[in-house]
C-alpha cells in the first residue's frame, strides 16, 4: 500500500499546474465565496451558461426521483452555496425553472420553491447531460481518486490535532444537515481541510483544483443517503486520529469510487 501511495504522490505532485480555470478554495471559503468555486468548470463540456447548468442540474435531480415532486427546495441563498454557483445565477435559474413548470414559487410563511406536482417532461427531457460529459465527469471521478488516495495517505502523518478536531467538527454538521446545501457545504470544507492537512505544497492547490471541477457537477441528493455516505468521513476521522495511512486510504478510495454509480450519469445508467 504504501509504495502504492508514494507513486500516486509522485504523479501528483508531477502534475502541479492549473487544470482549470477556477482557482483553489482554502478551507472555510465555500461558506463566504461559494461563487468562486467551480465558476471556471460550470459551463461544463458542452460549454453551457451557469445558469443552464444549474438548471440541469436541478432538473436531473428531480428526473433520477432524488428530488420528488412536493418536495421544497431550500432557499435561495443556500441553493447558490450548495450547489457553489453565485447568488444571481441560482435566483435567475430557478425563475427559468418556474416559467417552465418544473418548480413553484409560493409565497407566505410556508412558502418557497417547491418541486412541482407534474413537472413537464419534455421539459426534463432537454435538462439531460450528454455522453460526452459524462464521460468527462468519469475521468473527474478517476483524477480525484488517485489525488484522495494520495492526500489522505499523508494527511495520516502530518495532520495536527487542531485539524483533526475541525473534521470531527465537520462531521458532525453533516450529521446534522437537514438539506443537501447544507451538507455539500460542509462535505466540501471537510475534503478540502483533508488535503491541506496532507501538507503536500503545491500540489495540494492542484487537488482541490479537481474538488471544485468535480463539485461543478454534483447535484442535489435526499439527506438520508447523505447520513449515510457520512460514515465514511466519521471513519476516515478516526483513522487519521490513529495514523492509521492504510485503512484511511481504503475508507478514502472506496468513498471516492462509488461516485461512478452515485452520479448522475451512473445513476442513469441504472434506470436506462
Amino acid at each position: 500500500m504504501g509504495r502504492k501511495v508514494a507513486d500516486m504522490t509522485r504523479q501528483l505532485e508531477d502534475s502541479a499546474s492549473p487544470i482549470g480555470s477556477g482557482s483553489a478554495s482554502p478551507p472555510g471559503a465555500a461558506r463566504t465565496d461559494a461563487s468562486r468555486i467551480g465558476a471556471g468548470a460550470l459551463a461544463g463540456i458542452d460549454r453551457r451558461s451557469a445558469i443552464d447548468a444549474v438548471r440541469l442540474r436541478i432538473g436531473m435531480a428531480i428526473s433520477l426521483g432524488l428530488l420528488k415532486p412536493g418536495e421544497r427546495l431550500p432557499d435561495q441563498e443556500d441553493v447558490a452555496l450548495g450547489l457553489s454557483v453565485s447568488p444571481i445565477t441560482a435566483r435567475r435559474a430557478l425563475a427559468s425553472l418556474a416559467d417552465q413548470g418544473v418548480v413553484v414559487r409560493r409565497r407566505g410563511r410556508a412558502g418557497g420553491t417547491f418541486v412541482a406536482d407534474e413537472p413537464p417532461r419534455e421539459v426534463l427531457a432537454e435538462l439531460t447531460a450528454s455522453p460526452a460529459e459524462s464521460q468527462a465527469v468519469n475521468r473527474l471521478v478517476d483524477r480525484r481518486l488517485l489525488f484522495e488516495c494520495a492526500v489522505t495517505h499523508y494527511a495520516a502523518v502530518n495532520a495536527t490535532g487542531e485539524q483533526l478536531d475541525e473534521l470531527e467538527q465537520l462531521t458532525r454538521e453533516m450529521a446534522e444537515s437537514s438539506d443537501w446545501s447544507a451538507y455539500h457545504q460542509a462535505d466540501e470544507q471537510f475534503h478540502q481541510l483533508v488535503g491541506t492537512a496532507s501538507c503536500l505544497g503545491t500540489a495540494v492547490g492542484v487537488y482541490h483544483e479537481t474538488l471544485a471541477e468535480l463539485y461543478a457537477y454534483f447535484i442535489p441528493y435526499p439527506i438520508e443517503l447523505l447520513h449515510k455516505s457520512n460514515g465514511d468521513h466519521v471513519a476516515l476521522v478516526a483513522a487519521l486520529r490513529a495514523g492509521d495511512g492504510d485503512t484511511a486510504v481504503e475508507i478514502s478510495r472506496k468513498h471516492v469510487d462509488i461516485l461512478h454509480r452515485s452520479m448522475f450519469m451512473g445513476l442513469a445508467e441504472d434506470t436506462a
